[in-house]
């Protein structure tokens, strides 16, 4: 049955009092910055396929702007091969620093109202962020807090670096539902910026490829976006893991990380942007007693994989100046001293993250999930600086061009935060250029 048989059928369901679910209601809704300051994306989930409309003004009660998007029918990869339409608007012209009320469906069914914030104009302002890895439908704890936090607008955006639901296509894609139907309090009205983690990996990522729409993604996997005074860029680590989903996919990310990374290194957009900022699921060195490879410091995603001339990235980031390494899928917090090559290197003795001489690494994989937490090998390495293992996540206070503040909160000691500390660089370049001074 269409949206259209559907409707004539509810009124005559509602006629004999009966209750029925209309599966041209908009659900999942989730939105992400565009490639610009004035774009922004919304996507959301129905069970039938129908229109992809938002409508949305600059107050609750005058939605008078309308713009057309388009769906996509998603076939769910297990045995039932459940469908449902990802349907995906990009608002355009939108001003900067202004709060946009929108709803999006059609006809056929419309969502609640939602809000959102666009980013001020140019680079002299403060984003504030949310940062976590690891996040299940079971055992979400850190959920509630990321709830309450965003409800007071705590934060501009979120990272959510990698492994969502516990997973995505679990249970022929019903626990991915779920879901995202969890995090829409969050998502629906603050950017859910996101990348790949291990869990995604059903049907060669399918669920997630279909469900987040990401600027300038394309269904890669790998793209960038410029906040305030910061350059992110979102990587696949999983490329490196699953070879035989394609191996031309691990040459083509890294050319077009390389290529991004010249790019915002140009004077004129280091200038503007001085900070850049990885993410990725899978960490470049860990200290966690699991066995994964980062444990013993030969990571792929630091080295490559030399047999088929696959470059690690660890080298290039290094060369680029990258100033902030996030990694997640270790169910822990580990904050790393400032190092290349697993060398130390820290801007001076008491003052370790002020101009340090290598990328400052932070994991951040626990914000909960069903496989639980995880723990730490008994004599941590040199670089490890601070290790817990507790529910939590971490908020990332961007002041300026020069100072960033991490915090991380552990869920466990009713947000209390557990780590904090200030990365001061008043220079940002290649750390091999820096060093030779």
């Amino acid at each position: 049955m269409d949206c259209k048989g559907f409707i004539a059928f509810t009124l005559l369901v509602i006629t004999a009092n009966v209750v029925a679910d209309n599966p041209c209601q908009p659900n999942q809704l989730h939105i992400a910055y565009g490639d610009d300051l004035s774009k922004m994306i919304i996507s959301w989930s129905t069970v039938n396929d129908t229109d992809s409309i938002v409508k949305y003004g600059l107050t609750v009660d005058s939605l008078t702007l309308i713009q057309k998007g388009n769906e996509s029918m998603f076939v769910d990869g297990g045995n039932e091969k459940r469908t449902q339409y990802i349907h995906r608007v990009d608002l355009v012209d939108l001003k900067p620093n202004t709060t946009y009320f929108y709803m999006a469906g059609g006809p056929s069914g419309w969502s609640a109202t939602y809000h959102f914030k666009t980013m001020p104009e140019g680079e002299d302002w403060s984003p504030s962020l949310a940062v976590f890895g690891d996040l299940g439908s079971e055992n979400a704890q850190s959920l509630p807090r990321l709830k309450s936090d965003s409800a007071m607008g705590m934060y501009d955006a979120i990272l959510h670096v990698g492994d969502f639901a516990y997973d995505l296509a679990s249970n022929n894609g019903r626990t991915g539902d779920e879901f995202m139907e969890q995090i829409e309090p969050i998502a629906s009205s603050i950017p859910y910026m996101t990348c790949v983690g291990n869990h995604e990996n059903a049907y060669n990522f399918s669920n997630y490829r279909y469900i987040f729409n990401m600027p300038t993604d394309n269904k890669k996997m790998y793209y960038s976006f410029n906040m305030g005074p910061v350059h992110f860029i979102s990587i696949s680590t999983e490329f490196f893991y699953f070879p035989y989903y394609g191996v031309q996919q691990l040459y083509d990310q890294y050319d077009w990380v390389k290529q991004d990374l010249i790019e915002a290194n140009k004077p004129e957009n280091r200038l503007k942007r001085p900070w850049i900022i990885t993410f990725g699921h899978r960490p470049m060195y860990c200290s966690n007693n699991d066995n994964d490879d980062c444990t013993n410091h030969e990571s792929l995603v630091r080295v490559g994989i030399p047999s088929l001339k696959v470059k690690g990235f660890e080298d290039l980031f290094h060369d680029m100046g990258v100033d902030v390494a996030i990694w997640a899928h270790e169910h822990s917090y580990e904050r790393l001293w400032p190092l290349y090559n697993m060398k130390v290197m820290n801007g001076s003795y008491d003052h370790p993250y002020t101009n340090p001489g290598g990328i400052t690494h932070i994991i951040t994989g626990s914000a909960g999930c069903s496989e639980r937490l995880e723990y730490f090998m008994k004599d941590p390495p040199e670089w490890s600086a601070v290790r817990v293992s507790d529910y939590g996540f971490l908020r990332m206070n961007v002041f300026n061009k020069t100072h960033i503040l991490f915090e991380q909160v552990s869920d466990d000691q009713n947000g209390r935060v557990i780590d904090s500390f200030t990365l001061i660089r008043d220079r940002h370049d290649s750390y091999n250029k820096m060093n030779r001074l």
